[in-house]
């Protein structure tokens, strides 16, 4: 006879019997575990309590310390002005009484304490009015992170020679990019424009500080604009009236070059023609920091113009007589013209029957220097 667990729980199953019993084991471990009586009253531990958390430990009774109160202060004490010498002031010295305290009293509330005034940063120390007229601005708080901080008003660069190079219009920038303008303009541009025969008078300011986006397409990236790090130039003019424009192919090719090396040394950003349509009259420059010191510099200097001749005619010398005075000998010479036509007789014609006479006897005779020919057949 074979013997197996599979037949043995097949004849005789008890899986009702052991889960009934487990459940009651449960249920009498509950019951011991929980307390039958209040906590403060056990003086025993429940049974089974093997981690000591149905009985509570007795504490230690608490009395109340009784804490000693300063004794009242004497007659012959001495008077509050030589206790505050001494470090505890009870009352206010009497010349005191009449100003009103600084301190908080208790039926007073306390006032917001006023801002503390900022601090200025190493690039406003650094920019004095030696260098520029460059006022400070309140920070502007924009949306989409539109702004920023230490902000000045541009208004004009001060030369070495103490002559003012004006900036139009006033330019709101950082501090270190309008720190970067004056340095470019006066250490490149200066010597540039002495090269040319005449000092510099004015910068034109195209665009400074305008929250937008980039190229002011919607929902585009923040532009440099935006946070007051960029500034669009179009031309620098000069004391003797000449504007040099630093996209007009007019100018020398030469001094554009020149243009171009001294901003994209100094400049992490430089745009112009060639780089896209939206700058093909100025130039953008901005202090754009990116990662590993990434610099653009995209500016095509284009060669200038040929020369075409000019549609309309040239203009009338001042040394030239006036048209009247010079139409005059024209007419005269029509006239006797005219006139000498019309005084020659007519030339005499012959009769029309003389003309046939002479014609048929020009045929009729032979010619007297002709050879004779033959005819071929």
């Amino acid at each position: 006879m074979t013997f197996s667990l599979p037949d043995f729980r097949r004849k005789w199953s008890c899986r009702g019997y052991m889960s009934a019993g487990a459940a009651m084991v449960t249920a009498a471990l509950g019951l011991l575990l929980v307390p039958a009586e209040r906590a403060e009253a056990r003086k025993y531990p429940v049974p089974l309590d093997v981690f000591g958390l149905g009985t509570p430990r007795p504490r230690a009774a608490v009395h109340a310390a009784r804490i000693p109160l300063p004794k009242p202060r004497p007659a012959e004490a001495p008077k509050a002005l030589e206790g505050a010498l001494e470090g505890a002031p009870d009352e206010a010295p009497p010349e005191a009484e009449g100003k009103p305290s600084d301190q908080p009293s208790a039926d007073k509330p306390a006032e917001a304490a006023s801002p503390r005034k900022k601090q200025a940063s190493a690039c406003r120390l650094a920019l004095t009015e030696e260098i520029a007229i460059a006022p400070s601005i309140p920070d502007i708080r924009g949306p989409g992170g539109c702004g920023g901080e230490d902000l000045v008003r541009l208004e004009a660069i001060v030369l070495p020679d103490k002559r003012k190079v004006t900036v139009k219009p006033a330019a709101i920038l950082r501090c270190t990019m309008a720190s970067a303008i004056a340095d470019w303009v006066r250490k490149d541009m200066v010597p540039l424009a002495a090269s040319l025969g005449s000092p510099i008078s004015d910068l034109d300011n195209f665009d400074s500080f305008e929250c937008r986006g980039r190229n002011r397409v919607a929902g585009a990236m923040l532009s440099e604009h935006g946070k007051a790090n960029a500034i669009d130039i179009r031309a620098i003019k000069l004391a003797n009236g000449q504007s040099i424009g630093l996209t007009d192919r007019a100018i020398s090719r030469e001094v554009r070059e020149r243009v171009l090396h001294s901003v994209c040394a100094r400049f992490s950003t430089v745009l112009g023609p060639g780089s896209d349509w939206y700058h093909e009259d100025h130039i953008h420059l901005d202090l754009a920091q990116r990662r590993n010191d990434y610099r653009i510099c995209q500016w095509n200097v284009w060669d200038p113009l040929p020369q075409v001749a000019p549609l309309l005619p040239a203009e009338r010398p001042e040394e030239a007589p006036p048209r009247e005075v010079a139409a005059k000998p024209e007419a005269k010479e029509g006239a006797d013209d005219e006139a000498a036509e019309r005084s020659s007789p007519p030339e005499d014609k012959p009769a029309p029957k003389q003309k046939a006479q002479s014609s048929k006897s020009a045929t009729n005779k032979p010619a007297a220097n002709k050879p004779a020919t033959k005819k071929r057949r």
